[in-house]
């Protein structure tokens, strides 16, 4: 893969609350299996995240805010002190390089398995993922969850307000609260998953309701300039279906200003297109910085420049950062690359997501690491 060598806004630099970022390319989070059996991050993921720290800003991968909430095997915590021990490691290890990090709190809602986390899934209502989940014994038929009474909001908002103290506790500059790609708080939005008739269910008021008491406790906790959100407005990822156009447009009209009240510093919406009317007006009414992560062919190969030209467009839009996840995974330094119009490394597909080793995860070259090899 090449790219043509060329002045971009992406290599601007960019404030983000408290922060000044480099350049607005985001690392996305990015769901690698890699940490060890309880949840606690392993050093090679510190050696991963430092290997990009030249990021504008690192989003790390979904974590969990409480053992319920674990969807896979080998899924990363924050709701323990070694948790908090083992992700100081790393973002030790990313300060020490120049970089800045969040962390993504993302609660897999019904998308779990007792094999996985031991305990029975809990969700906004009884619908089992329509799909088999992957557990250490390979993969299993899904569970139905159970439904969330008004003690269990109650104790899962806090703990989310836990994991996010917990997250500074371990030197992240932020959390990232995830309500996208159908797990819990999306469960909560959709109507195929939220079959509630309490005041958590029914009318769009009523579905946004949990997202907005998560997002405003770690607020509380932590500060509104150290929270992001993450949306996925028509994205029907792990069986969640909002009710198609109109009532996705109505959602998301509904859950952008009740956020925007609550002062995050960014909101992040995946598989952003500047061309579709809904993200215009998401754009029009968010106050704060939007980070938009492009629709680059789900499921197929990625472009030969890596995402940047679809990320140009985003900024044109109106989009203050851009996030590349598969671009990252496979270039350590994808700024420079993309900066100076070096050829990307191509992503490996076979052993590269869920291996659980260096593979595919840490043995991508560098520029600087191929031109040492030639001397």
């Amino acid at each position: 893969m090449t790219n043509a060598p060329e002045s971009s806004r992406l290599f601007e630099s960019a404030s983000l609350g408290p922060l000044t970022l480099p350049n607005r390319l985001v690392m996305p989070p990015l769901t690698r299996n890699r940490a060890d059996a309880d949840g606690v991050p392993r050093p090679l993921m510190a050696t991963h995240y430092a290997q990009r720290a030249t990021a504008g800003l690192i989003i790390a991968e979904g974590t969990t805010p409480n053992a319920v909430g674990q969807t896979y095997p080998n899924i990363p915590g924050i709701h323990t002190d070694a948790h908090v021990a083992g992700w100081r490691k790393v973002t030790d290890a990313v300060r020490a390089g120049g970089g800045r990090m969040f962390l993504q709190l993302q609660h897999g809602g019904r998308v779990g398995h007792p094999d996985n986390s031991g305990h029975l899934p809990v969700a906004p209502s009884p619908v089992p993922l329509p799909e088999e989940i992957h557990t250490p014994s390979g993969r299993q038929p899904s569970v139905v969850p159970r439904e969330l009474d008004a003690e269990g909001i109650r104790e899962t908002v806090a703990d989310f307000a836990a994991a996010a103290r917990r997250a500074v506790d371990a030197g992240f500059e932020g959390v990232e609260v995830h309500a996208a790609n159908g797990h819990l708080l999306h469960q909560f939005l959709a109507k195929n998953t939220n079959r509630r008739t309490d005041a958590y269910g029914g009318s769009v008021e009523n579905r946004v309701r949990f997202t907005v008491e998560v997002v405003r406790a770690v607020a509380d906790a932590i500060g509104a300039e150290r929270v992001g959100v993450r949306v996925s407005p028509g994205v029907t990822v792990n069986g969640v279906d909002e009710g198609g156009e109109e009532e996705t447009a109505a959602l998301y009209r509904a859950l952008v200003p009740a956020l925007a009240a609550l002062g995050p510093v960014y909101l992040h919406v995946i598989f952003a297109d500047p061309g579709q009317p809904l993200f215009r007006w998401i754009r029009a009414a968010w106050p704060n910085a939007l980070i938009a992560n492009p629709v680059l062919g789900f499921g197929g190969p990625l472009p030969a420049d890596g995402g940047k030209g679809a990320g140009e467009r985003l900024l044109a839009a109106g989009a203050d950062l851009v996030s590349l996840g598969r671009a990252f995974l496979a270039n350590p330094d994808l700024v420079e690359r993309l900066r100076t119009g070096a050829p990307l490394n191509p992503l490996r597909e076979t052993n590269w997501m869920y291996s659980g080793d260096e593979a595919g995860y840490n043995d991508y070259p560098t520029l600087a690491g191929s031109a040492a090899a030639l001397v």
